[in-house]
């Protein structure tokens, strides 16, 4: 796997069960790569439709992981723990090959049951090589030269 740059744009979820009974829940993602982990705002009171519209990056350097993990959560606003929504994961291994997976809907589980979707855009920008061409010939400004 090359080394690089991933970029998750993490765009809405719809249908996800309201955790709530009382009010819209109050959802946020945990997303995860490896032992990176980045949250998202909380979608205050926008319930089981919520939308965030925002890009996370996640350095990729080595061969391990190639799944992004995601959790969705309900913040209770410091009041008690926050509830667990659902969960999912994206494997990562065609866009390692293609770099870029336009934004679309996976699907979000709990307790290995459906329970709606979250729509996500991913891409991956590789890091240039650091090393050297063997065949560029004018390595350290050293030329050959020629006598006609």
């Amino acid at each position: 796997m090359p080394e690089g740059t991933l970029e998750v744009l993490l765009v809405s979820a719809k249908g996800l069960e309201d955790a709530d009974i009382l009010c819209n829940m109050d959802p946020y993602v945990i997303l995860t790569y490896k032992t990176q982990e980045k949250k998202s705002t909380v979608a205050s009171g926008k319930g089981s439709t919520p939308e965030w519209n925002e890009k996370f990056l996640f350095d990729v350097s080595s061969k391990d992981a190639t799944d992004l993990k995601i959790k969705i959560m309900d913040s209770d606003g410091g009041v008690g723990a926050d509830d667990f929504v659902g969960h999912g994961s994206i494997s990562l291994d065609a866009l390692f090959r293609d770099g870029d997976i336009p934004a679309k809907s996976y699907n979000v589980m709990k307790d290995d049951a459906y329970c709606g979707e979250i729509r996500i855009g991913l891409n991956f920008t590789a890091q240039k090589s650091r090393g050297f061409d063997s065949t560029d010939e004018n390595i350290g400004g050293w030329k050959q030269s020629s006598h006609d």
